[in-house]
């Protein structure tokens, strides 16, 4: 039972190494069992351990436009080169859109958290007719599903050590 569960284990590893780099990126693992994403136009996506996400190849042009996160935290360092292509992170709860920052997406049972490192970043429910809000450096927003407005806040540097130490930084 061990060497089957190893050999899938091993299967799974080489098949989501194998996506990514069809999808124009190479996969590493962090010593934290981090997943490191490097594509080929500078984008960057770090997965915390565990997370469940998958990339998204909407024009089918061989590089991500999208990361579909279904849970977990990742980061991502968009630079204006790959932010032309008006990359996205898609969650259960919101969708986040990126003209060339750094910025975490963290989902966590019905709400997703969105927080600016660097650049900014627009953020809007995936359901509900509500507005998008546009988010700066230590900024951040909580996506829980409903319709009321989105609240921008400026994350208590605690909060936002937290979530980027879950992510190597």
């Amino acid at each position: 039972m061990r060497l089957f569960l190893l050999a899938f284990l091993v299967h799974l590893s080489l098949h989501e190494n194998a996506a990514a780099q069809g999808i124009g990126c190479v996969m590493q693992t962090a010593a934290s069992q981090r997943q490191i994403l490097r594509c080929r136009d500078g984008l960057t996506i770090e997965a915390e351990a565990g997370a469940g996400f998958n990339l998204v190849d909407q024009n089918r042009d061989g590089q991500p436009d999208a990361v579909n996160l279904q849970s977990r935290a990742i980061f991502i360092d968009a630079p204006a080169r790959s932010a032309r292509q008006g990359f996205q992170i898609l969650t259960p709860q919101a969708i986040a859109a990126v003209r060339g920052t750094q910025w975490a997406v963290d989902v966590s049972g019905s709400w997703t958290s969105v927080f600016v490192v660097t650049g900014r970043v627009s953020v809007r429910r995936v359901q509900g007719n509500t507005r998008s809000v546009s988010l700066g450096p230590g900024e951040g927003v909580d996506v829980e599903p409903g319709t009321s407005p989105l609240i921008v806040r400026r994350w208590p540097e605690a909060r936002a050590a937290a979530l980027l130490a879950r992510l190597g930084r």
